[in-house]
């Protein structure tokens, strides 16, 4: 039989039968009578590609894909696939992201991997997406910078979206043929830390604090504002994470939450696995607020909330009692601020808040030690030559 358009009624008969062998023994079939990479499905009226490739390991691999409405699309993809496989400086911006993305999703937390990706598509894609990489000029990427920096976001959100478009381009340098990365003659944009940290006095939590009558809102706060722990960890602390009878809370988890579940991750660093000691009067109120809590578990989360608990609190109790505007992060700003207030040695207050190295407390905080320049000159005064 000669395979013309006038059988198509009869390879379409075939296709039907519940005989699965001869379903692919007709696509089989139909496929052949194409001798491009590029085809038409005659069934579905719509074009597919197959085409192969070889992978970064050297082995030879197929790839199909199927429902293009127009033979243009069809090519377009076949072209733009090759180019990612090929690793050649020409793909676009928008393919780039895709295989790095996918290049470190093994290597981050989730939530880091989602915060990237969310920046991805959504501040540097819309804008760069379509351009070749080989064609993306230092010009191109203060243009960028510029509609950014008049969107009036933070300086820190800012530095996070740059550093992440420089990294992305670097990828590409290191293992696609990028010549050079167009960030770096561009110059960056926005700040890596905001000037100065927000935090209240024990004056004015204490006054917040005495608003908020809510006996769970009130515990949370409390160990918060005690502990100096991220919001993170304090939602994913559970029953035998704490230790009533020693005063001391283990910090070995944090938690984030992604379409309505709740997800579990190590802590933001292996120094944030950590004991904090607590004073008597936390261990009073988180006594009190656990014996009202009846049939938990051990490994249940002792606040079984979302950060959005808090923050409505804050913003509410806050403006009652006419306190400046505080994030709810402040509070482990807040509780360095009272320990540096009470003399404790900076190495103590950066184990206590699971910071890396000390020189990371000392240079979020320097500004609130106090000036002991007149004590220095003063003990100078008092040394007696020989």
């Amino acid at each position: 039989m000669i395979h013309t358009p006038s059988t198509r009624i009869l390879y379409h008969l075939w296709s039907t039968r519940s005989n699965a062998g001869c379903y692919f023994y007709t696509l089989f079939r139909e496929e052949r009578r194409c001798n491009m990479a590029v085809c038409k499905d005659n069934k579905t009226n719509t074009y597919f590609v197959k085409t192969y490739y070889t992978d970064y390991t050297g082995a030879k691999k197929q790839k199909k894909k199927r429902g293009f409405k127009l033979k243009r699309e069809a090519l377009d993809w076949e072209r733009e696939f090759l180019l990612q496989m090929q690793g050649e400086p020409d793909m676009t911006l928008n393919s780039l992201a895709r295989l790095y993305l996918k290049d470190i999703k093994t290597r981050l937390k989730e939530v880091t991997y989602d915060g990237h990706k969310h920046l991805l598509d959504n501040r540097i894609l819309p804008y760069l997406g379509n351009k070749p990489i080989n064609l993306i000029t230092p010009a191109d990427i203060r243009a960028w910078q510029n509609k950014q920096i008049s969107q009036g976001y933070s300086d820190a959100y800012l530095k996070r979206m740059n550093s992440l478009l420089v990294a992305t381009l670097n990828f590409a340098v290191k293992f696609y043929n990028l010549k050079e990365n167009p960030c770096h003659l561009a110059g960056s944009m926005g700040k890596r830390k905001r000037n100065k940290i927000t935090f209240w006095t024990k004056e004015e939590y204490f006054k917040f604090i005495a608003l908020v009558d809510d006996i769970t809102k009130y515990t949370m706060f409390q160990t918060l504002y005690y502990t100096g722990i991220r919001i993170g960890e304090l939602l994913a602390l559970t029953y035998n994470d704490i230790d009533l009878a020693n005063g001391i809370i283990r910090i070995n988890k944090t938690v984030n939450f992604k379409g309505g579940k709740v997800i579990f991750t190590s802590p933001k660093t292996p120094k944030s696995n950590r004991e904090i000691t607590i004073p008597q009067l936390l261990i009073n109120d988180l006594s009190n607020y656990i014996e009202k809590i009846y049939g938990y578990k051990m490994t249940d989360r002792v606040f079984p909330y979302t950060k959005a608990i808090l923050y409505k609190e804050l913003k509410k109790k806050s403006e009652q009692a006419g306190l400046k505007k505080i994030r709810v992060h402040d509070f482990r700003h807040s509780h360095a601020s009272l320990l540096i207030d009470m003399g404790i040695n900076p190495l103590l207050i950066s184990e206590r808040l699971g910071h890396e190295r000390v020189e990371t407390t000392l240079n979020t905080y320097s500004h609130l030690y106090p000036s002991r320049a007149d004590e220095l000159a003063e003990k100078l005064n008092k040394i007696v030559p020989f």
